[in-house]
């Protein structure tokens, strides 16, 4: 197919109309590019996180904040004076039960501990960020694979973008051909079905980020599902150092070169 064919095909609006939707939603008031900060509390044990208002402490499976009307907190739209105990924030960050202003705290639990990230419109990364290098659509890149469920899920622990190891699930593995070569990938089920793989390829950290993610849709009844690396995803941390993204799984590291798909952040 030639490239002027390639952009008249409905797959490839299709891909430019997800394309212009991620920057969008990338560059949103808080998007990925306005966390300015994650702080877990047992870094705080006297509950005072730097430039985040209030006073911040575990108690048991939540979360104790206590603030001033100085502080300018809210909680649920209305201000906090005195104390209230939170769960994790599970919904659109926009919609995170604490703010001061603009800004977003998000109250956030990992394998039992407690952290509250700070979401800042005005960001630097946020008004730095231009767009989102990503190779035009590319049909060769859309593959038929295979889902393989394991008989049970796995944990294995990986290191994470901060330094530290975290448990991260997998449920089976997507196998693909690649010239003529089958390669895969072990991947995460969510909730609604669709799978989530963390890879690199030999493009990573050099063309492209260090490590990407991929969405493919749920399988269908017999296991088959579309590996498009057209959408391979830039992970939140290519956007801002404080999220915590899982590295790779030992053999999600391609041996071949995967030129699709969102490759880097571009400032401008």
């Amino acid at each position: 197919m030639s490239t002027d064919a390639q952009q008249d095909s409905e797959e490839f609006h299709a891909w430019q109309r997800w394309h212009e939707g991620r920057i969008v939603a990338v560059a949103a008031p808080h998007g990925p590019l306005s966390l300015t900060g994650t702080h877990w509390l047992a870094d705080h044990p006297e509950g005072r996180i730097p430039a985040v208002p209030g006073l911040w402490r575990e108690e048991g499976d939540e979360v104790v904040l206590a603030a001033t009307p100085e502080d300018g907190l809210t909680v649920d739209g209305k201000p906090l004076a005195g104390e209230i105990r939170l769960g994790a924030d599970r919904g659109p960050l926009d919609a995170s039960r604490v703010a001061q202003g603009e800004r977003r705290l998000v109250v956030l639990s990992r394998e039992g501990l407690w952290a509250v990230r700070d979401f800042d419109p005005q960001s630097p990364a946020r008004h730095s960020f231009r767009t989102i290098d990503a190779t035009p659509y590319d049909p060769a890149w859309a593959l038929e694979g295979t889902f393989r469920p394991y008989g049970s899920d796995r944990t294995v622990r990986v290191e994470n973008a901060d330094g530290r190891e975290r448990g991260l699930g997998l449920a089976g593995e997507i196998a693909f051909t690649v010239d003529g070569a089958e390669h895969t990938l072990q991947v995460a089920v969510e909730p609604d079905g669709s799978l989530w793989a963390v890879f690199a390829d030999t493009t990573s950290g050099d063309s492209s980020y260090r490590f990407r993610f991929l969405r493919p849709a749920a399988p269908d009844d017999e296991g088959r599902v579309r590996v498009d690396f057209n959408r391979t995803l830039l992970p939140p941390c290519a956007f801002a150092d404080h999220f915590i993204c899982p590295f790779p799984p030992p053999g999600n590291t391609l041996t071949v070169a995967v030129p699709a798909g969102e490759r880097n952040r571009i400032d401008g």
